[in-house]
């Protein structure tokens, strides 16, 4: 009598060894903005000062650190996602490889522009200019900054809100 085997692929994130990764990676990440001074909404709010440069009566100076910050994470992203491509026709160097943790790359396959990603992308850019926090910064720095109380309870609430209008 012989038994069928069947062979499950499970992904790593399902497991308490992705668990673990992801955890370490949260808080590397956290690190980072904290290190990089992206959990100061008056170093955010400085950045996006641009009229600033341009005239006087603007209060505040530019500040051009976070720029570098932005521009390390935004190379380091555009050569792998060139790198990487949605349908699976990866660049040869990429051909024997997969992500460390997963059976295959997955990237977005969407490339139209809609209501929802333009109100969306606005509502973003006003909160993060009016409260100098996007939400990585913000869960960052939720344990050490008071004035984060009650951002981050509505910030997720925000985000449960539009999950559930979407659907």
């Amino acid at each position: 009598m012989s038994t069928a085997q069947t062979s499950v692929q499970v992904d790593a994130s399902d497991s308490a060894k992705g668990i673990v990764i992801g955890l370490v990676a949260g808080l590397m990440f956290a690190a980072g903005l904290v290190f990089s001074g992206m959990t100061d909404p008056a170093k955010v709010i400085g950045f996006l000062n641009v009229a600033a440069l341009f005239t006087d009566a603007v209060p505040g100076q530019w500040d051009a650190s976070l720029a570098f910050v932005m521009g390390g994470a935004v190379i380091v992203t555009l050569i792998a996602y060139r790198q990487t491509k949605p349908n699976g026709e990866h660049s040869p160097a990429l051909d024997a490889n997969k992500p460390w943790f997963a059976q295959r790359f997955v990237l977005p396959t969407r490339q139209d522009i809609d209501w929802p990603l333009i109100s969306g992308g606005a509502m973003f850019g006003v909160g993060w200019g009016l409260g100098g926090f996007c939400p990585g910064p913000a869960l960052a720095a939720w344990t050490t900054n008071s004035d984060l109380v009650w951002f981050v309870p509505a910030m997720l609430a925000g985000m449960w809100v539009a999950n559930r209008v979407k659907a």
